[in-house]
C-alpha cells in the first residue's frame, strides 16, 4: 500500500533533490511499530537534512527527514503498543539516520515512542515537538536546581524560536517573571502575548565584555544561542542560579571565564532531548499537558503541508521561522 513522503535524494552528480513522492510500505525501514503519521513539525536539524550537504546528518540516500511525529499505531510486534494507540516520537536520531516523520507512515523501534498524554491531541503534540519538550526539560532542570517563582526574572534567549516560545509560555503560566531576548523587533508583541514581561534586545547581550562579572540580574536562564551571548549571560546570573543550555544558534564556542562558576556558584546545565530516558520524557510530556496553556500554544502555530517543507527548511536555517510549524502530512 502506497503513501506520500518528502524524499531527499542525491543524483549521480552529487546534486540533492527534495520533493514529495509516493513510496511503497515495503520501503519503510525495519522497526517494531508502524505508525500512521498525522502531524510533524520543523526543527533546525530538519533544515539541515534538507540542505544540499545534508548538514552532515544524513548518512544514506534516499532519505525521509522529520525529527518529530505524532500519530496512530497501525501495527506493532511489541506488547507495549497496539493498533489504535496514539503515540509521539522525538529524538533518537530519527529523521537523521533513520527515516522520519515527513511521511504518511513511519516504522520505528518501540523504545523510541512515548504514549500521547491525556489532554493533548497529536496536532498539539507536534506544536510542542522536540522544541517544546526541550523547553520543559530545561525548566525541570532549573527547578531541580532551586529555581522558584519570585526570585527574579528568568531570561530566555532566542525567545521567538521554537524552544524559546514554549519556554516563555510555560514559565509565565507557572508564575515566573520572564525576560525574552530577541533580535527581531517585530516579534515583541508576539512574545508579550506569550507572557514575556520584559523584552531584551539581542544587541544588549551580543557583545562580550572584559569584566567576568556584571550586576546580578537573572534568577535563571534558558539559552538557545550559546557563543558570546551565553558567555555574557553567565556574568549576569544571580548567586547560586543556573543556566540551561539548549542550543547553539550563535555558535558552539564559549568565550567565557570560570569566575561566575567559582565566585557566584553559577551552574551551567546541559539539556539533551535526543537520548533522554523514557521516564524523563513521560514526566516532561505530562507536565507539558498540564502546564502549557493551549491558547498560547495555538498562537505559536504556523500550519504547513509536505510541499511547504523545502522552503521552511531553508528559512529555519536563516532564523526566519517564528514559533512552531505544524505539518499536516495528510493535507
Amino acid at each position: 500500500m502506497g503513501f506520500r513522503a518528502l524524499v531527499v535524494e542525491k543524483d549521480e552528480a552529487g546534486e540533492v533533490h527534495v520533493g514529495v513522492k509516493h513510496l511503497d510500505e515495503a520501503q519503510l525501514p525495519e522497526g517494531d511499530v508502524t505508525v500512521a503519521v498525522e502531524y510533524s513539525t520543523v526543527n533546525y536539524k530538519d533544515g539541515l537534512c534538507m540542505s544540499p550537504s545534508g548538514g552532515g546528518l544524513v548518512r544514506k540516500y534516499p532519505h525521509v527527514p522529520g525529527v518529530d511525529f505524532a500519530g496512530t499505531v497501525e501495527a506493532s510486534s511489541d506488547p507495549r503498543y497496539t493498533a489504535g494507540d496514539k503515540v509521539i516520537l522525538t529524538g533518537w536520531r530519527v529523521g537523521e539516520v533513520h527515516w522520519g516523520g515527513y511521511a504518511q507512515k513511519a516504522r520505528v523501534k518501540a523504545d523510541w515512542l512515548v504514549p500521547l498524554p491525556g489532554g493533548l491531541t497529536t496536532r498539539q503534540a507536534m506544536a510542542v515537538g522536540t522544541a517544546g519538550l526541550t523547553s520543559m526539560l530545561a525548566i525541570v532542570a532549573l527547578e531541580d536546581h532551586g529555581l522558584k517563582p519570585g526570585q527574579g526574572p528568568v531570561l530566555v534567549t532566542g525567545a521567538a524560536g521554537g524552544v524559546g516560545s514554549v519556554a516563555v509560555a510555560i514559565l509565565a503560566h507557572l508564575g515566573y517573571e520572564v525576560a525574552a531576548v530577541t533580535g527581531r523587533p517585530e516579534t515583541e508583541e508576539y512574545l508579550r502575548g506569550l507572557g514575556a514581561g520584559l523584552i531584551v534586545p539581542r544587541a544588549d547581550l551580543a557583545e562580550t565584555v572584559k569584566r567576568p562579572l556584571e550586576s546580578e540580574t537573572w534568577s535563571g536562564c534558558i539559552d538557545a544561542v550559546g557563543g558570546a551571548m551565553l558567555a555574557r549571560v553567565l556574568g549576569q546570573m544571580k548567586y547560586g542560579s543556573s543556566v540551561a543550555a539548549v542550543g547553539l544558534a550563535g555558535g558552539a564556542g564559549l568565550p567565557a571565564s570560570v569566575i561566575p562558576f567559582i565566585l557566584r556558584g553559577v551552574n551551567l546545565l546541559g539539556i539533551d532531548s535526543v537520548s533522554k530516558p523514557y521516564e524523563d520524557r513521560v514526566r516532561a510530556w505530562g507536565r507539558i499537558a498540564r502546564e502549557l496553556p493551549m491558547d498560547k500554544l495555538e498562537a505559536m502555530i504556523e500550519p504547513a503541508t509536505l510541499p511547504d517543507l523545502p522552503a521552511l527548511g531553508a528559512a529555519i536555517l536563516k532564523g526566519g521561522v517564528r514559533g512552531r510549524v505544524v505539518v499536516d502530512v495528510n493535507a
